[in-house]
């Protein structure tokens, strides 16, 4: 047994490299279309980039629901939506000598925004709970009428950023020097070698769950959300570096309204049903909206994030992890489900 989980644990380091080269090209490529496109920067980060960037959280919740792990993927992709709004845009933050900048038009409509797609996808979850119950207490089946909800959201998302868009008129400067067919190549290449990371990134920490008796969904939040989100990071932080504070934050929010409203429901399409334990939902549904309204409270507070905000950020992610293993190891109870 200790043989298998050392390999499991290397097979997890590979792919989360291989993760993270693979989106490193989609990625860069990403933004380059984007600029050649002539998109505004907050549509840059909050719908092109972001897209790039969540494109491993939403293969492995293909790749987890066509194995039969879909909690897996469900606990990834609300671990991610957690460690983004935290974790991101400390690490952003602390690593820049300057504060990170952001605008009223992140702060009150891609914040906002993102806060009425956690409501959604939680009342989503609560119609499954009411009108398709499962055989536990607080459980019930999302079909995929229910999945199409938050689905129909995203599009008016994506539609009010098109209107955006429309309203926004480029200089050209930065589209003179893309390549736009070796750009698409880049984006396919980046596809691909995620695609298949992602597969045995999966595999590898359901082999772990299988070996040490731990909660698919808690393995979900923790280790393969920290391992999905590499890409969003690297992104943030190259883009706060750059002096881009607003497309280092669009990118985090515009990566969770994607994961949230896309990534799961895909899940679900695949499946046919997915079997929501809304007793484990909810209290994670409430870290995450904590969590957003600590990153927007720091966002409102003179439209920057400092130094000292981006630590408590990062206290409070820690914060967040100690109490999941905590609560994985009985050393506290009453918020998550023993079984």
């Amino acid at each position: 047994m200790a043989g298998n989980l050392l390999v499991a644990v290397g097979v997890i380091v590979a792919a989360t490299v291989a993760i993270w080269k693979g989106s490193e090209w989609l990625e860069a490529a990403s933004e380059r279309l984007a600029a050649y496109y002539g998109l505004p920067e907050v549509v840059q980060g909050a719908i092109i980039v972001a897209v790039g960037s969540s494109f491993p959280e939403l293969a492995t919740v293909v790749v987890a629901a066509l194995g039969g792990s879909m909690p897996l993927g469900v606990g990834a992709i609300v671990g991610s939506a957690i460690f983004n709004v935290l974790v991101i845009p400390a690490v952003a933050g602390i690593t820049t000598d300057d504060d990170i900048e952001a605008n009223r038009t992140l702060v009150y409509k891609e914040a906002q925004f993102y806060m009425l797609a956690v409501s959604v996808l939680l009342i989503t979850f609560a119609l499954a709970v009411i009108y398709y119950p499962g055989e536990a207490t607080l459980s019930g089946a999302v079909t995929r009428p229910l999945a199409a909800i938050p689905l129909a959201l995203y599009g008016l998302y994506v539609f009010i950023q098109y209107q955006d868009t429309a309203d926004y008129e480029s200089d050209g400067s930065e589209a003179a020097d893309v390549a736009v067919g070796r750009q698409w190549l880049f984006l396919l290449a980046g596809l691909a070698v995620i695609l298949v990371a992602v597969e045995n990134l999966v595999h590898s920490v359901s082999v772990i769950g299988e070996a040490v008796g731990a909660d698919e969904f808690l393995l979900g939040v923790t280790i393969l959300a920290g391992a999905t989100s590499l890409p969003d990071t690297l992104v943030s932080v190259r883009a706060a570096r750059q002096n881009r504070g607003v497309t280092s934050l669009a990118n985090v929010l515009g990566s969770n309204t994607f994961d949230l409203l896309v990534a799961i429901p895909m899940g679900v399409f695949i499946v046919g049903a997915w079997t929501v334990d809304f007793e484990m939902a909810v209290p994670m549904f409430g870290v995450l909206t904590l969590a957003t309204i600590l990153l927007f409270t720091a966002l409102r507070t003179e439209l920057s994030l400092s130094t000292a905000e981006s630590y408590g950020l990062l206290a409070a992610y820690v914060t967040f992890v100690a109490w999941v293993v905590a609560e994985t190891v009985g050393a506290v109870t009453g918020v998550l489900p023993s079984g």
